[in-house]
């Protein structure tokens, strides 16, 4: 009952990303890559998690099936599912990158600290990004896509099973076939396992310092005592927002499964820790595209909501500069209560 299991949980979830993954990309390309620099990182990132949504859905349709050459599929999959589960950690790494972008170029609009040419700089490395995300993730897998056929390693996925699962085990823990290189299936098993955990904790670091500079880069918009059009004021908000929950996602998408690999790695015998794991990453780690979808929605009607309010005077200033004005509004409270006052009771006498 626990694979049955994990294969509609897999079903669900696949299926659940791929239309949220399918409604970003829509609204991508309904909208003016010009209007925003985050639309292109966006359709990117969208476009990955659907084709891995797709990936996954087609894993778990193959389980309990009798297809033929299933190992081999299963194996192939498995490998096209590597590439695709580092483009969309590249993806999410250059999608946080423009979000921090478009706060440094409000800050440059702002004419505090960040010139035009650190800003096109910026952009350019972004695009960099963009390229190392499709090209690297395949360059990657290439020797595991040659060496792991020509050496029949996909028998590793004779069992129905381990196409449901981010990883085969490894070759040792499986009787081998004659035809099969025990060694360089074994290598290649490390290798996968190299690359991913390699790709998971570098892109981790490199959105714990976006996020850590975003922050910093939010509360200098957050004490500035200058005035802000309202519209510029909920862009700012908003970006913020999701350079926020972007990384919390990223997180729960990805942990677990990288947490699932490291506990195959060092407690290959816990046989309960690792099935309560193998859930969490059938939950989590085909659902990005849901969860994606999920939080731009959100912010995106939060925006519209902000833009919609009327502007009052305290819409075009920044919150320091409001709460200022309040104090000082309430400083002057109890004199004009006591000049009232006065006032009255010099006409009663």
């Amino acid at each position: 009952m626990f694979f049955p299991a994990i294969q509609w949980i897999q079903f669900v979830t696949a299926t659940l990303s791929v239309i949220g993954s399918s409604s970003l990309i829509t609204y991508a390309v309904f909208q003016n890559p010009q209007m925003s620099a985050e639309i292109k990182p966006l359709f990117y990132l969208s476009f990955s998690d659907l084709l891995l949504g797709i990936c996954w859905l087609i894993k778990a349709l193959l389980y309990g099936t009798s297809a033929p050459h299933k190992d081999s599929i299963c194996y192939n999959l498995q490998t096209v599912g590597e590439i695709l589960f580092i483009a969309s950690l590249f993806c999410t790494v250059s999608y946080i990158w423009c979000l921090y972008t478009e706060l440094r170029m409000r800050d440059s609009q702002s004419g505090r600290s960040t010139t035009a040419q650190v800003i096109n700089h910026t952009c350019q490395s972004s695009h960099i990004v963009f390229i190392l995300s499709s090209l690297l993730p395949l360059l990657l897998m290439t020797p595991v896509f040659c060496l792991g056929n020509v050496n029949e390693c996909f028998h590793n996925f004779s069992q129905s099973h381990r196409c449901l699962l981010m990883h085969s085990p490894p070759p040792a823990m499986i009787e081998p076939l004659p035809s099969t290189n025990i060694s360089v299936c074994s290598v290649l098993y490390f290798y996968v396992v190299t690359v991913f955990l390699t790709s998971f904790f570098f892109s981790l670091l490199l959105i714990t310092v976006l996020l850590i500079y975003a922050q910093s880069l939010y509360k200098k918009f957050v004490k500035s005592t200058g005035f802000l059009e309202s519209e510029q004021w909920a862009v700012i908000y908003i970006v913020g927002q999701r350079v926020r929950f972007f990384p919390v996602a990223f997180v729960c998408c990805w942990g677990p499964a990288a947490t699932l690999l490291i506990i195959e790695l060092t407690k290959p015998q816990d046989t309960s820790l690792h099935m309560a794991f193998s859930v969490l990453q059938a939950l989590t780690a085909a659902s990005q595209g849901l969860i994606n979808c999920g939080i731009y929605g959100w912010t995106q009607c939060k925006f519209q909501q902000l833009k919609r309010e009327p502007r009052r005077d305290a819409d075009t200033q920044t919150p320091l500069l409001c709460s200022q004005k309040r104090i000082y509004s309430r400083s002057l409270d109890p004199p004009e209560f006591s000049l009232a006052f006065a006032s009255s009771s010099s006409t009663i006498l």
